[in-house]
């Protein structure tokens, strides 16, 4: 066979495989390859800070407790409590509590916060069981506490897991009583219990978002009758031993009840991690490290903000839709400017503001794929997401470029989210800051299992989340 015969049949075999492989037919996007590939240089890095970040999980399991943890964070950063405007001068690191619910910290920028700053946004609350004003009932000789759910939930998922009970109790004298039972090893926990295979015909029948209703979502927290020989006076009087409270202090009680299982490493790989309230203790965490971990003084201010309620609409004093936020910049603004400051030099600090509403989201799932549009859905693993919902609730054109941008530099994987049309969706706060006129970009990384009681995550996105929070910050 001559020279040239060869040649050709190797560019027809090459030619044929190509076509066959869809090489060349491939968008940039299907060619992405996992942010895992070329990372082995930074695997320790990588599972030191989800280490950290999963000790975070175990502690913070509502809005009060992640408040709390934050609050040691950024002290151990040296951040100080807001108590005075005089304390904001360029180089200052502080922060502000709104009602033990929602935090600002901020480090303050060398230039007037009305030329400019950078916001990060995330909501800290997640998906849970309420407690009753009058929750204690008897029912077949086990006491039982009625309950209201919060947030989007599948209520079926919280029966026969262990949950641990949380939160404050706030008495008429002024005391206040933090509550936290079940998260200990040799603590107690609590069950909601589900029905047994052998005699639960009639519950077959419901559709399985309805398995429980939300009046059967009753968690069992007694069942020993004692010397009185009544299954609640005996729980209630156990409750008094333990908190020195009354039946009627629940009225003034903030509690919930939250799975009480501790954040654990998935797979044979340990890259995946396993914990309750990720959405979105996820981005509040990341933020924050990132915040904190501010050397100098930055150009422009710096401010991460965590909220609550956003499960239910950001409602309420310390939800993204009240004040807290607007006045914060106000009260930067007037200290930077003294007797000059008024209300426009507030306006134009909100106008000039870089917001990145920071949520998780949703990524396909290799059991149901077909709930995702693949083509722009997110995926574990792959980094960084852009959020692009459609309808007029996207950032505009240029914002996204200038992200796309600093990811790019800064060599951090990134990818879009976007949900199938017509099949489902979500939001962040960033449309509240929206309003005020602030710019402002919705950023996440996807998860598995989103609102239910034991999300997963992938341990490189949030390394790459922490890493764009920080040049975000720069």
């Amino acid at each position: 066979m001559n020279a040239p015969i060869a040649k050709l049949r190797i560019f027809l075999l090459v030619f044929t495989f190509c076509i066959h492989a869809n090489i060349w037919s491939q968008s940039v996007w299907q060619s992405k390859r996992t942010s895992w590939s070329g990372s082995e240089n930074q695997i320790g890095e990588i599972f030191a800070f989800n280490e950290n970040y999963k000790a975070f999980l175990g502690l913070a399991t509502t809005e009060l407790s992640s408040t709390s943890e934050v609050v040691k964070i950024v002290e151990t950063a040296g951040f100080k409590e807001l108590k005075d405007n005089s304390q904001i001068k360029v180089g200052a690191k502080l922060y502000i509590v709104n009602r033990g619910r929602a935090i600002i910290v901020f480090a303050v920028g060398s230039k007037p916060i009305a030329d400019g700053s950078r916001l990060i946004a995330a909501h800290h609350d997640s998906p849970r069981i309420d407690v009753k004003a009058r929750p204690l009932y008897e029912s077949a000789g086990f006491t039982l506490m009625q309950t209201i759910y919060y947030g989007g939930i599948k209520k079926y998922q919280w029966a026969n897991i262990p949950l641990m009970l949380t939160g404050r109790i706030d008495l008429k004298e002024g005391k206040h009583i933090d509550v936290s039972l079940g998260a200990k090893p040799d603590d107690p926990v609590f069950l909601i219990a589900d029905a047994a295979p052998h005699s639960d015909l009639p519950p077959r029948e419901r559709k399985y978002t309805n398995v429980f209703d939300g009046e059967e979502l009753d968690p069992i927290v007694g069942s020993m009758p004692g010397a009185s020989g009544n299954v609640i006076t005996e729980t209630m009087r156990r409750i008094a031993e333990m908190y020195g409270i009354a039946e009627e202090d629940f009225v003034s009680a903030e509690l919930s009840f939250v799975p009480a299982m501790p954040p654990r490493d998935v797979g044979f790989d340990r890259a995946m991690t396993a914990a309750y309230g990720q959405d979105d203790r996820l981005c509040s965490y990341a933020a924050i490290r990132a915040l904190a971990e501010l050397k100098t003084a930055p150009e422009i201010t710096a401010l991460v903000y965590l909220t609550d309620n956003e499960e239910t609409g950001s409602i309420n004093n310390t939800g993204a839709q009240s004040s807290f936020l607007s006045n914060m910049y106000a009260r930067i603004a007037e200290a930077q400017t003294g007797s000059a400051f008024n209300e426009n030099t507030t306006r134009r600090a909100l106008r000039n503001s870089l917001v990145v509403s920071a949520d998780a989201n949703d990524g396909i799932n290799p059991l149901f794929p077909g709930l995702s549009e693949p083509t722009n859905a997110a995926r574990l693993g792959y980094g960084v997401a852009i959020k692009r919902y459609g309808r007029s609730f996207d950032a505009n054109s240029e914002t996204t470029a200038f992200i796309r941008k600093l990811l790019d530099d800064n060599a951090i994987p990134w990818q879009t989210a976007s949900y199938k049309v017509e099949s489902g969706g979500g939001g962040t706060i960033g449309g509240f800051m929206s309003k005020e006129n602030m710019e402002v970009v919705d950023i996440g990384v996807p998860l598995l299992s989103m609102h239910s009681t034991y999300e997963l995550s992938s341990k490189i996105d949030v390394w790459n989340l922490f890493r764009f929070f920080k040049v975000f910050f720069h």
